[in-house]
């Protein structure tokens, strides 16, 4: 017979941290140099004007001035076209 009850059986109650991922500067804001402006995983939006992508894809401002949101076309591998969001900062 046992002499201790049973030690639980929850599976689902772990949780990671959460990672502040998404927009930090939205259009028409001001940033400075070095100052983060997208956290992603992955490519959501690209790198245009003045903006650098660092290697966990975050994109952050190399030079001060305006944020400025924009699309481009993009040619995948297979010869599809594709409308991608592009991040620049446009000197004042």
């Amino acid at each position: 017979m046992a002499h201790r009850k049973s030690g639980g059986s929850a599976k689902n109650v772990r949780d990671s941290q959460p990672k502040y991922l998404g927009i930090k500067l939205h259009d028409g804001q001001t940033a400075k140099a070095g100052s983060i402006l997208v956290r992603q995983r992955g490519n959501k939006f690209f790198p245009g004007e003045n903006v650098k992508e660092g290697k966990d894809h975050t994109l952050f401002s190399i030079s001060d001035g305006k944020v400025k949101f924009s699309t481009k076309r993009k040619t995948g591998f297979n010869g599809k076209t594709k409308r991608v969001s592009v991040i620049s900062v446009v000197p004042a």
